[in-house]
């Protein structure tokens, strides 16, 4: 009941792929729950799927990762204190752009304040609906995280006319994957070409040859659909690294996603947040694709953690655009594309919920760094995080996006420990960059911005102070006032 027809399909089709033929699982991955707190109605099982969710790796026992975050931490501090570092943190930024988790910290806490302070206003918006309700007879109570997304949803209906619902009919992964090789095509001159019979490590995996001027660039392998044992969430993989200093040798980059299969020969549709995330894991493809270095370990994505998520988080940037929306993003029964008054809406509702996506992530970065820069201390991972967002005033509404006890990101090894602030600096040059093309006559599909963006970023990787790229690329450091527009928050006098 309530329940959009594409996840009651999904649903069932997982049930089916753990032979429980009539059933219907909602999937303990973000792909799967999100959906489900977002649209069902049923208020005491949104709460038991958000609580197995949100409480992964923290129900005592085997699977509890309390304690071996703790040890983690006790490790690094060890180890920063044998390289000569005070922390942890200092020791991870001393070679990433921030320089010092300081600068991290001042970045975040700027962001920070106004984030806190749009999720009141959100938060009352909500509330205000569940009291009008009560009032009409229904349940009287106050907004829990569990509550969150299904209110956010009536909000967003409510002030923009807009239902996300209505717009998943027009979102067909495989088209949303020829978009991305058009709208790739258009910027950086990629081609893609199907492969056959290469070796895949799974059956669902395809290969693509990726060319430009009809020279090969690199192969592209795209593994889409959920399934057991395969690790959630959606990521990208290099598993050969573009090189001249053994000869010419191409990269080869993977997407891999956890889209649920649906039954033979019907179109697999994904939600606008689903789409977006799939927009910026190809970002780091292209990243890789056009990669132009002597040396592997300064070739493609081997940058600074607080650069690697830019060039991603910038390629969500063609998902909305009228040339996307009007060529890829057509019903999957009537094959129109999608209407202009829905375009419209989504983009009168582009700032929407940003204080929860904001809120959400940086108590995950907040947290991530205050971990590393306690030093030398025994640290309970539960009382820590919850002592720390006390003092943050993190919204009783809100849990952080990661856990620390399920926070894969930052303790499943070092890539993004003392450094899941990153998306957050990475999003500060990307909207700075974004309003290049803004600002240029092409708008996104500028050709001389787009060369000089493979000139200065794209193409350089490591072999370059990612300083000195920005600046080569935007003639100036970057500001923070790009992305304070983006997110409807206030912009500081000069930025």
């Amino acid at each position: 009941m309530g329940l959009p027809e594409s996840l009651k399909a999904n649903a069932a089709s997982s049930a089916e792929q753990r032979k429980l033929a009539g059933k219907h699982i909602i999937v303990n991955t973000r792909s799967s729950v999100d959906p489900y707190l977002t649209y069902s109605p049923v208020r005491a099982t949104r709460e038991k799927v958000w609580k197995a969710f949100v409480n992964r790796g923290d129900g005592g026992g085997a699977t509890d990762n309390n304690a071996l975050i703790a040890r983690i931490l006790k490790l690094r501090v060890d180890r920063a204190k044998l390289l000569g570092y005070k922390t942890h943190a200092h020791w991870r930024l001393e070679n990433a752009m921030a320089k010092t988790p300081e600068n991290a910290m001042q970045l975040m806490e700027a962001v920070w304040t106004p984030a806190i302070a749009q999720v009141a206003i959100d938060v009352a918006a909500m509330q205000a609906i569940v009291d009008a309700d009560a009032k009409a007879g229904g349940a009287s109570f106050k907004i829990a995280p569990w509550d969150y997304r299904f209110y956010a949803e009536k909000v967003r209906k409510a002030q923009y006319d807009l239902d996300m619902n209505e717009v998943k009919p027009y979102m067909q992964l495989d088209k949303l994957r020829e978009a991305m090789f058009w709208a790739s095509g258009e910027v950086y001159g990629f081609q893609y070409q199907k492969v056959e019979g290469l070796p895949v490590f799974h059956e669902d995996v395809t290969v693509y040859e990726v060319t430009r001027a009809g020279k090969h660039v690199g192969l592209w392998y795209f593994d889409p659909y959920a399934r057991e044992g395969k690790r959630s969430g959606a990521w990208m993989n290099a598993y050969r690294t573009q090189e001249r200093f053994k000869g010419e040798i191409t990269t080869i980059v993977s997407n891999n996603s956890n889209f649920i299969k649906g039954p033979p020969g019907e179109p697999v549709l994904i939600s606008w947040d689903d789409a977006t995330t799939l927009f910026h894991e190809f970002g780091h493809a292209i990243h890789g694709l056009n990669a132009n270095a002597t040396y592997p370990s300064v070739s493609g994505t081997a940058v600074a953690r607080d650069y690697v998520e830019f060039p991603s988080q910038l390629n969500e940037h063609w998902l909305p655009t009228p040339q996307v929306l009007s060529k890829f993003c057509v019903h999957y029964k009537t094959g129109e594309p999608i209407p202009q008054a829905l375009v419209d809406k989504i983009k009168a509702a582009d700032k929407f919920n940003q204080g929860f996506d904001t809120t959400e992530y940086l108590a995950s970065a907040l947290i991530d760094m205050k971990l590393h820069l306690a030093g030398d201390v025994d640290i309970d991972p539960d009382k820590f995080e919850r002592d720390e967002l006390t003092k943050l005033g993190m919204p009783q509404e809100i849990v952080m996006r990661h856990r620390t006890p399920q926070f894969g990101h930052v303790f499943s090894g070092d890539g993004y420990s003392a450094g899941y602030y990153s998306y957050l600096w990475s999003d500060t040059l990307t909207a700075d960059v974004a309003e290049a093309f803004q600002e240029a006559p092409g708008g996104f599909y500028d050709k001389p911005t787009g060369q000089r963006l493979i000139d200065t970023i794209m193409s350089k990787g490591n072999s370059v102070d990612p300083v000195e790229q920005f600046r080569a690329f935007r003639g100036r450091d970057v500001k923070i006032g790009a992305l304070m527009r983006n997110r409807g928050f206030p912009v500081p006098p000069g930025a």
